[in-house]
């Protein structure tokens, strides 16, 4: 039987607007099981040789990881940025009711 393997992934964008097309898009097509949006992230970081700044929104997105590249390929068509920000990061461990819910809220035929 195989393994299941579980991501968390953050992706923010540059308005709360964006980040909730991206999440129904997302949940439509059956890639993530769940995708919270925080409002209000105040981002510091390089762009362009200086740092810059912005108010974004956070997607934390909860999957499987087989859909990983699937989700980045989706999602870097539809983003507004040139650039987005896309990384995942494994789950280690968890209520496992939780993780089989993960399991049964994705697929691969929506």
């Amino acid at each position: 039987m195989e393994k299941l393997s579980y991501l968390v992934i953050f992706i923010t964008t540059p308005t709360y607007e964006e980040a909730k097309d991206i999440a129904h898009r997302l949940l439509n097509e059956k890639k993530v099981a769940c995708v919270n949006i925080v409002s209000g992230v105040f981002s510091l970081f390089w762009w362009q040789g200086k740092i810059d700044s912005s108010k974004e929104a956070l997607l934390v997105i909860k999957t499987q990881e087989k859909f990983l590249e699937e989700i980045i390929k989706l999602v870097k068509g539809i983003h507004s940025y040139k650039v987005p920000e896309i990384i995942a990061l494994p789950i280690i461990g968890g209520n496992q009711e939780y993780l089989k819910w993960i399991s049964e809220s994705t697929n691969e035929n929506p």
